[in-house]
């Protein structure tokens, strides 16, 4: 059959490095939100350390 290729989408090559351009954003947005950190909780007053409950 001639005029058919093995690509019928287009470059293997476009389509590689789409692929490595995704794979390297999804790498950065995992690093960022596991480095963004833990909520904080509201600042509340502190209860009482266990020394000063046991003290009388």
């Amino acid at each position: 059959m001639p005029g058919r290729t093995s690509e019928p989408y287009g470059r293997a090559t476009a389509r590689y490095w789409r692929g490595v351009a995704a794979a390297v954003l999804a790498v950065a947005a995992l690093i960022t939100a596991a480095n963004a950190g833990p909520a904080r909780a509201a600042d509340t007053p502190p209860g009482p350390t266990a020394v000063q409950r046991s003290q009388p």
